[in-house]
């Protein structure tokens, strides 16, 4: 495994020490601060076969799950619940379409990957408190792996999160407080208690380890498609940092040599239409979103009206050739039904956003069919059963009284 060899401010390119822990750039000039990327030394990988490399390190475990990527992420005894190594489903309808199925792993979302690493790291710093405002799944992956580990969990979330969401916080021993408001509003709460409270913030790109386990998403996909790049990869975008973190993989695995040659996968950020700033500012060619305004949508993971690492996002669009796009809550109801109906899978909303996407970017010549494209569930269908019920106005069947 490598040592860190230094933290890096995706702004000013600023290098910071990884001996203590660190939030955001401390040396920007500009507002708001940079995240942070870790860099390895990496050297001592490169001309080693990738399958030999992961072979040694996934025996180090029963389950290794993303922990097979040992050797690209920090030295530290990591605080596991089994997470990652997600299957890679190929749709029964489009030939080259694959769905990374993100709800298998602990919590039931994609937000176990990050939280991981997030809480890992806590432990190797010796924090005792950690606070995240959420959409929903980061709390219930922040109150899992805490409580793991020992540490306490203070959780700030919208009142009106899926309920699944706020009964996992509390069965896990979270401190929750439910918002009136959005997660904007959480985040503001977090900022203004956290240094009273001593806790240590670990919010979306606020701390550079969540991106380090969303990387991994990136490391298997190329390696269950055989260690090539797909043609195009479906990301729900809320705060983006699974797009981030994949992108950073890829990176690194040119590095190494470990991905066969070939142009990157075009990188497509999905949003709902009730809430879709990154839309709006690649449309308009800017280099950051504005704050969107009247944020509504049933995708509550993709209710994140300014995300923190838009700027960063926005270039990953462009230098891949590909696109943020937006669907409405009825494309994301129909589409959830049509892969339930027709696949066997229950998404998300916000991976049936994916799918609807995909939907449209097939019709209107975007992509081709004969594209092999992978497209993201980002967790469990089953957890959002009460706003999908509520889309669908579906109510609890009433028993009738037998005379």
């Amino acid at each position: 495994m490598p040592p860190i060899a230094y933290l890096e401010c995706s702004r000013c390119d600023a290098r910071l020490s990884a001996q203590l822990p660190q939030t955001v750039c401390t040396q920007c000039a500009d507002f708001p601060a940079g995240a942070l990327y870790v860099r390895y030394d990496l050297s001592h990988l490169r001309g080693l076969a990738a399958r030999d490399v992961i072979a040694k390190d996934a025996s180090s475990s029963t389950w290794a799950g993303m922990w097979r990527y040992r050797s690209v992420l920090p030295e530290v005894q990591p605080v596991t619940l089994g997470e990652g190594w997600t299957p890679m489903l190929p749709s029964k309808r489009f030939p080259g379409v694959f769905l990374k199925e993100e709800g298998a792993n602990p919590t039931g979302t994609f937000k176990a990957r990050g939280l991981a690493l997030a809480v890992t790291m806590a432990q190797h710093y010796g924090l005792r408190k950690l606070a995240v405002p959420s959409a929903g799944n980061a709390a219930g992956a922040l109150a899992a792996y805490a409580a793991a580990a020992g540490i306490e969990a203070h959780i700030f979330m919208p009142r009106d999160v899926p309920f699944a969401n706020y009964v996992e916080a509390i069965a896990y021993g979270a401190n929750v407080t439910l918002v009136d408001g959005l997660i904007s509003d959480c985040a503001r709460m977090v900022t203004e208690r956290k240094e009273q409270e001593n806790w240590f913030d670990v919010s979306t790109l606020k701390e550079p380890f969540r991106i380090e386990g969303k990387k991994t998403m990136g490391y298997e996909l190329v390696e269950q498609l055989g260690w090539e790049y797909p043609d195009a990869v479906f990301y729900p975008t809320g705060g983006g940092v699974g797009l981030i973190g994949m992108w950073k993989a890829f990176d690194e695995l040119e590095q190494l040599g470990w991905v066969k040659p070939g142009k990157r996968p075009k990188m497509i950020a999905v949003q709902s239409s009730g809430c879709a700033p990154v839309v709006r500012a690649f449309e308009d060619g800017a280099g950051a979103s504005n704050m969107w305004q009247n944020a509504a949508t049933f995708a509550s993971g993709l209710r994140v009206p300014k995300p923190y690492g838009d700027y960063i996002m926005l270039e990953i669009l462009r230098k891949s050739d590909g696109i943020a796009l937006a669907v409405s809550d009825d494309e994301i109801l129909a589409s959830i039904l049509d892969w339930a109906r027709n696949e066997g899978i229950f998404l998300s909303p916000e991976g049936a956003a994916a799918t609807a996407a995909y939907d449209q970017l097939l019709a209107n010549g975007f992509l081709k069919a004969s594209d092999r494209v992978v497209l993201f569930n980002t967790g469990a269908g089953l957890k959002y059963t009460d706003v999908t019920a509520a889309a669908m106005s579906l109510q609890r069947p009433v028993a009738e009284l037998q005379l």
